[in-house]
């Protein structure tokens, strides 16, 4: 059979149509891996956000790890417009607090997963986010999703960081840019109480030779040394959040068949014990690390304010997940393609069986933003910032 020649118009109408299929491609990887603010650096103050955690602030670093613990699919991250509402990493349905923090605070990007192919040259200046789904302080944390990285593993990526941005600034320039103009936020603790020590089965030995007094002694231990080692890589403006009310999750009021005004009091007990000492942790190292802000965010006590007041927020729910399946919360299967999905996104404190909604981390976000000591001290963000 014969074939027809192509026209030279034919040639480039789809030379043109594949470069721009290509450019389309490009920037939705871009999106996804990094996302793009719409505050074009309005306060001109924040150097690069540097997020060090786990699933609650990971962007996505969990894509490139064989890992159980993923939220790279839909419907996750159905309202995040940076993407155009295609999953990114990101364990909610929109933006996580770390990425609110950033734009309120005049980040013209999010800061960008590590792990991110894309994670190279004047694309870091705006912010590296190391955190990772399942991660926590204690490098045990986690073994039950396969693969995370937790936060020994996290400094240790930003030391590769420190010396990217030595070569991108120069020496003196770099240590000024990190130590005067960024902020480093570490979201992580949860997970050492959840998929460590109260884990079932995996935690039994840990119970059985520790008690809880010694097993929070030793993630503090681990933490100080965490942060002492971002310090002696210029670190010097930091905001650690405290454990959240664990007990009062979906997954958790499922699992042991709560009410829905109830909660688990281990769990927020454990929490409660760490917090305590976490802020004594903080106030210390403030007093021997010359030159260095830490601020402590009471993460708990502004969850715990959703959850028992959700309906003054405009909340319908704050037991029930938005997206999961399995008993009376959709707590148990997290959200994936065959999920239950809820209508009204913004009207659910939780997004899935773990973590917050979009909506509940933009109030949680502007507490910490310009809130007074109560939930954020010695200073709130914006100020710390200005610092």
């Amino acid at each position: 059979m014969a074939t027809k020649a192509s026209s030279p118009r034919r040639d480039m109408d789809v030379t043109l149509f594949l470069f721009s299929f290509l450019l389309t491609l490009t920037a939705l990887v871009e999106a996804a891996g990094r996302g793009v603010s719409s505050n074009n650096n309005k306060n001109g103050g924040l150097g690069a956000s540097f997020i060090f955690g786990d699933s609650l602030v990971d962007a996505g670093n969990n894509n490139y790890l064989p890992t159980l613990s993923r939220a790279n699919m839909k419907p996750n991250g159905i309202d995040f417009k940076a993407s155009g509402g295609n999953p990114t990493g990101r364990f909610t349905n929109g933006r996580t607090i770390g990425d609110i923090v950033g734009e309120e605070l005049g980040s013209a990007n999010y800061a960008i997963p590590f792990l991110a192919p894309n994670a190279t040259g004047k694309a870091l200046l705006a912010g590296v986010n190391y955190a990772s789904g399942g991660g926590g302080i204690m490098n045990a944390t986690g073994r039950i999703f396969v693969n995370r990285l937790g936060m020994d593993v996290q400094v240790d990526f930003f030391n590769t960081t420190r010396k990217q941005f030595d070569e991108l600034l120069g020496k003196d320039k770099a240590k000024e840019y990190i130590s005067k103009k960024s902020i480093f936020s570490i979201t992580i603790g949860a997970n050492d109480f959840l998929n460590n020590y109260l884990f079932p089965l995996l935690s039994v030995g840990t119970r059985l030779t520790e008690t809880p007094d010694i097993f929070i002694d030793d993630m503090l231990n681990h933490l100080r040394d965490q942060l002492t080692r971002l310090y002696q890589l210029d670190a010097r403006k930091f905001v650690i959040g405290n454990v959240g009310p664990i007990g009062c999750i979906p997954y958790q009021k499922t699992i042991n068949q709560l009410n829905e005004d109830e909660c688990v009091d281990l769990a927020n007990k454990l929490a409660n014990q760490y917090n305590v000492r976490l802020k004594s942790l903080l106030e210390d190292l403030n007093k021997k690390l010359p030159g260095a802000m830490f601020v402590h965010a009471n993460v708990y006590d502004l969850v715990m304010e959703l959850i028992t007041n959700y309906k003054k927020y405009g909340f319908k729910t704050a037991t029930k997940a938005c997206c999961g399946n399995g008993g009376q919360y959709a707590g148990i299967i997290p959200c994936g393609p065959t999920s239950s999905l809820c209508e009204e996104r913004d009207k659910y404190v939780f997004w899935d069986p773990y973590h917050p909604s979009e909506a509940a981390n933009v109030i949680i976000a502007k507490q910490l933003l310009y809130g007074d000591i109560k939930v954020i001290s010695p200073v709130n963000l914006s100020k710390l910032r200005d610092m």
